[in-house]
């Protein structure tokens, strides 16, 4: 899901500053200088097919990483709560470390047998809504017991089998939709799908997938609003007022050295924002300014309260499919992953475009983009059996960086792939991220939230907004997906059938936004007739605002 915060005034954050020769790497490496400016401003420094120095592909892969971060811990640390584990950082680490360690295989298949673009794989927040409508059923709501920190003891089996019994039945349900999006990819079915969606059914679907989360973003936030708006504000303030100020940097290469130009913050807002709201909160606690009682208001802004999971964490552990157990399967489940496989399988259409274009490549054919979905399901399904809580999908944010770096080797991704493996490996690293204090959390959510929601709402500069008809649509589709959802929670006896699985699915189905506005936007899309005025092109794979 795309949280783009990051600028596109400057195609290349490393920038000579004296602005001499470009130099374009062939093959192996094999250079060809070029003057500046004798070739169109939109091709690429490195192409698909060209292999950078090792050194380069190397910073380039961390880059990557670290501009998928956000993303990649995010899933875990919003679906810790309906999980239970929210006074268990530990576990929590151990998801973070899973979910780099399943992002960095499928990033490879992806790149080497996927649409074989460098676009890199990575949790979907279009499977949180209905991973959390899931949870929220009468058979999955967490015991009081366990929102006490003090009744919790995580060692316990008891404790142990709470949390394992609801991941395990997520992993089954997005094992069984992974498969409907292997079949609709391998099979080509997704051309024949893409007809039919247009951005009224886009629009609502993916600002849907941001806005019910408003009330998970808000209560870490309200924490302590102090920290919360201290990482706003960072936030805002390195990715829309400093993103144009170049850093510079000594750059040797071979017997001569420069200085080049880095637009640092224009590359990682967030991750500076981050770190910086981290460190302000390590001050506080050690200065003792936040409270220091359990039940205060701001004290879990200390970085103390998770400090035990950095000493607790293993330096190695190698995460294994059925690590959390057996996975099970549910009806509800599985009909609610669905919707967030049919939002993930279209926008990942529109990336495979987006980055061919960005990398000099020509666009992608059919039965490329058909093995990119199906592969994209098989990176489901392997998230599914590693237990990730969450599924994959391509990442915006990333295809973004490749218009800002101009580097669009699929080796540099060969290594962020790479590294992300090694990420999930080395169980220090997923402990860190799971001790970042809860209003620093809610400040990144609300600005990656908002971002998402505006991502969505931007599909309707392809439709006529002054048609009568389209304006209906939209509104209609986005307020009945926040309207239809609070009310079933608040009233969901009266939906009861006598069928206890038809109950569940017509629930976990009803209180997915996401679904809800989707669905009659589709339906509405395809069914009212559309004015000359009003009319939009429908999305067929390589045409309309996806290409």
């Amino acid at each position: 899901m795309s949280s783009a915060i990051t600028g596109w005034e400057h195609p290349d954050p490393l920038q000579r500053a004296d602005d001499g020769l470009n130099c374009h790497h062939d093959g192996q490496g094999g250079k060809k200088a070029r003057q500046a400016g004798s070739s169109s401003s939109s091709q690429p420094t490195y192409s698909v097919l060209d292999v950078p120095p090792w050194y380069l592909c190397i910073l380039l892969g961390i880059q990557h990483f670290l501009t998928a971060l956000g993303g990649l811990v995010a899933v875990p640390l919003i679906l810790a709560k309906d999980l239970c584990l929210q006074h268990d950082p530990l576990t929590q680490s151990y998801l973070i470390s899973t979910i780099f360690f399943v992002s960095g295989l499928c990033t490879l298949l992806q790149v080497f047998l996927g649409v074989r673009l460098p676009i890199l794989q990575g949790g979907t927040f279009a499977f949180v809504a209905p991973s959390l409508a899931m949870l929220s059923l009468p058979a999955w709501k967490c015991p009081e017991w366990t929102f006490n920190a003090s009744l919790v003891n995580t060692s316990s089996p008891e404790f142990t089998e709470e949390w394992q019994k609801r991941i395990r039945e997520l992993q089954g349900a997005i094992m069984v939709a992974s498969c409907v999006q292997m079949l609709v990819g391998f099979s080509g079915l997704i051309g024949f799908l893409m007809r039919f969606i247009g951005p009224l059914t886009i629009a609502p679907t993916i600002s849907l997938v941001a806005l019910p989360l408003f009330d998970s973003a808000g209560s870490n936030a309200g924490v302590h609003w102090g920290i919360a708006a201290v990482t706003i504000f960072l936030i805002v303030l390195f990715s829309q007022y400093l993103k144009n100020v170049a850093v510079p940097v000594p750059v040797c290469g071979g017997k001569k050295c420069h200085t080049s130009k880095f637009y640092l913050f224009q590359v990682f807002p967030v991750l500076l924002a981050l770190c910086l709201s981290w460190l302000l909160c390590f001050v506080l606690t050690v200065t003792n300014a936040l409270p220091t009682a359990p039940t205060a208001y701001g004290h879990l802004a200390r970085t103390d309260t998770k400090g035990n999971v950095l000493s607790q964490a293993p330096w190695f552990r190698f995460p294994y499919p059925g690590q959390w157990g057996l996975p099970t399967i549910s009806l509800a489940g599985v009909f609610g992953i669905i919707a967030g496989v049919i939002s993930s399988m279209v926008e990942s259409v529109g990336d495979y475009y987006a980055c061919a274009r960005l990398v000099g490549a020509p666009p992608p054919p059919r039965h490329a983009v058909n093995r990119g979905i199906g592969i994209e399901g098989l990176g489901c399904l392997l998230a599914g059996a590693w237990g990730t809580g969450n599924g994959t999908t391509s990442y915006s944010e990333n295809v973004g960086a490749l218009g800002i770096t101009r580097v669009g080797s699929r080796m540099v991704m060969v290594a962020a792939g790479c590294l992300l493996l090694a990420m999930g490996v080395f169980g220090k690293i997923g402990a860190a991220f799971a001790t970042i204090p809860t209003p620093v959390i809610g400040g990144m959510f609300l600005v990656m939230f908002g971002v998402i929601t505006a991502v969505g709402i931007s599909n309707l500069q392809y439709v006529d907004m002054n048609s009568s008809r389209n304006l209906f649509i939209f509104g209609f589709s986005i307020y009945c997906g926040l309207a239809i959802p609070s009310w079933v929670n608040n009233n969901a006896e009266k939906l009861q059938t006598g069928i206890l699985q038809l109950d569940q699915v017509i629930q976990v189905l009803l209180t997915t936004g996401m679904f809800v506005g989707g669905f009659l936007g589709f339906f509405l899309d395809n069914t009212i007739p559309e004015t000359k005025r009003g009319k939009t092109r429908p999305l067929t794979v390589g045409q309309g605002w996806c290409s």
